[in-house]
Formats: structure tokens, C-alpha cells, sequence
């Protein structure tokens, strides 16, 4: 009679029988994602709003319609008083009078050009025509402006705002006729920079996307849209142009993320030597380098037509 061994045969399965140790695979290695990263504390963009706001009451506070055109003429006079609007017929986005910006520091090429008044290419960003210009720019503002900074800081999104917006005032000064010159005020320059920078964070930033298509046709559609605008009258396109332009260069050089699947060496333990991804991929470089050259090349070359063509007009005077 024979014996059972140690441990009895599975009837179904047959005898045990163990693997030789060399023939198992090797356990997958750990997979290590790094955290999520917390949104920023958006209080910024919140500040560039009370800021654009009180800079319009103050001009209207400035501009003193009854005493500079009339209570008669004056919009909203028993109501507003000292605060009220212009005629509509010298300004039929209900604010102050085109001299009242221009004391504030509106965009006029000839100041800026002839008198060296290159402050007003900034100072032009935080002054507006009227109410309806103000909640327009402030209802993008705080559309798009709140998302950015909350994804990427009150930094990078303060620079990008800026120099968006000084983009967007060169290119308004050299389409600006200097015979009959205009003025030009308004954070447009600087909104439609934050509009070209999401676009081009989109493209740099390609393979962290999973919709990528769709999120790529509904951002040009909304872009589109706004530069559409810009052909009504009384609008300063070349202003949304020239910040878009600078905006979107910028947003390749300031909004840059690490490529899908970058874990950094600090969210994995010391006894693990894996190979990892590197931060970024090659052509998130090559954007890099090249939005920074076109950059600074646009820019110097936007200043060198602004003030060299009056250097050469004295010279030959």
C-alpha cells in the first residue's frame, strides 16, 4: 500500500509542482506618481481688478463733468452728480472726456514719441473709456486671469499681464498715425495676452492633455471671437493683436510644465534607483528658446521704430 507525500495531490489539478526560482518574471518595479500639485491662492488678478476700478472712478471723480461741460449736458447729472458721464455723443461708452484720459496717461504716439513720455505705455492699461469698456475687460479678467493664476502663480501671471499689455501698446503706437493721431486705453492688450498664452501653454504642454483636440478648436474658436470684436468701431485691434502676440510667445516661456509621466527624485524613496523620464521634452526646449528670441527681437524691434524714425526726422531737421 503505497504512501501519501507531505502535502496530498490536487485530484484536479494534479501533483504540486513547483517552479524553478529562475523561470519567474521579475516583480514589476514600483510605480511612483508625485502629488498633486495645490492650486495657488488667487489674490492678484482680484487686485488688478479693485485697481482697474478705482482708477475709472478716480477719472471720473477727475473729469468733473458739470464743471468741465455742464450739468445740462451731463449723463445721469441728479443722480451721479460730480461723477457723471460725458455727453453721449463725445463718448457713447458712458465715462470721462478724451482729455481727462490723456491728463491720466492714455496712449497718445506722440506724446510717447516727441515729448519721451514712454510711460504711457504702461499707464494705459489701467485706464478705461467707459462702463461698458470696464465690465467688459473685467468680466475676461476675472474669466480667465482667476484659472491662470490659480495654476500657476501670481509671478508668472503678473509678468505675462504686463508684458502683454506693453506688447499690445507698442504695436497700437506704431498702427497709430502720428498726422492724426488717437488715443488708446484699456487692459485689452493685456487680456488678449492671457488669451494667447493659454494657447500656447496648450501646445508646449501637449501631452499632459487628454482632450486635446477639443480643447484645442474651443480655445481658437473663443480667440477668433475677441479678434472678431476688435473690427467694430472706436476699437483698437492692433492693441489685441500686438498683446496676443506677446502673450502667446510668452506663454511658451512662462507656462511650461513637466511632460507626462516626470516624477522628481524627491517623491521617490532613496533605495530605489529607477530610470526616469526627463522634465521636459525635446521640443518644449526648442519652443523655449525660440519664443524668447522672437520675443526680445519683436520688442527691440517695435522700440527701434518707435523712437529711431523720430531720431531720424530731428536729425534731418
Amino acid at each position: 500500500m503505497g504512501k501519501w507525500s507531505t502535502s496530498p495531490p490536487d485530484i484536479e489539478k494534479g501533483p504540486h509542482r513547483t517552479r524553478p526560482s529562475h523561470s519567474r518574471p521579475p516583480p514589476p518595479p514600483p510605480q511612483f506618481c508625485p502629488p498633486t500639485p495645490k492650486p495657488w491662492f488667487p489674490w492678484l488678478v482680484p487686485l488688478i481688478f479693485v485697481a482697474n476700478i478705482a482708477m475709472f472712478v478716480y477719472s471720473m471723480y477727475l473729469n468733473n463733468c458739470p464743471l468741465t461741460t455742464g450739468e445740462d449736458q451731463c449723463l445721469l447729472y441728479p443722480y451721479l452728480k460730480r461723477f457723471s458721464f460725458q455727453p453721449f455723443q463725445e463718448n457713447p461708452l458712458l465715462g470721462p472726456s478724451t482729455t481727462t484720459l490723456k491728463q491720466l496717461g492714455a496712449l497718445d504716439r506722440n506724446l510717447v514719441v516727441e515729448n519721451g513720455q514712454g510711460w504711457r505705455l504702461l499707464s494705459c492699461m489701467w485706464l478705461h473709456a467707459g462702463v461698458i469698456h470696464l465690465l467688459a475687460n473685467m468680466l475676461s479678467l476675472l474669466f480667465i486671469g482667476i484659472r491662470l493664476e490659480q495654476e500657476f502663480g501670481f509671478l508668472r501671471i503678473g509678468i505675462l499681464y504686463v508684458f502683454s499689455g506693453f506688447g499690445g501698446s507698442l504695436l497700437s503706437s506704431l498702427s497709430n498715425p502720428s498726422e492724426r493721431p488717437t488715443i488708446s486705453v484699456g487692459a485689452s492688450g493685456a487680456l488678449f495676452g492671457l488669451l494667447g498664452a493659454m494657447l500656447s501653454e496648450l501646445l508646449t504642454n501637449w501631452t499632459i492633455y487628454a482632450n486635446k483636440c477639443a480643447a484645442l478648436l474651443t480655445l481658437v474658436f473663443i480667440i477668433v471671437l475677441n479678434l472678431a470684436f476688435g473690427f467694430l468701431p472706436h476699437v483698437d485691434n492692433s492693441a489685441h493683436i500686438g498683446g496676443f502676440i506677446a502673450g502667446f510667445l510668452l506663454g511658451f516661456i512662462l507656462l511650461i510644465r513637466p511632460q507626462f509621466g516626470y516624477v522628481s527624485r524627491k517623491h521617490i524613496p532613496a533605495e530605489y534607483n529607477l530610470k526616469r523620464k526627463s522634465k521636459h521634452k525635446c521640443y518644449q526646449y526648442v519652443l523655449w528658446i525660440s519664443a524668447l528670441l522672437a520675443l526680445l527681437l519683436g520688442y527691440a524691434y517695435c522700440l527701434m521704430k518707435l523712437f529711431g524714425g523720430q531720431k531720424m526726422k530731428n536729425a534731418s531737421l
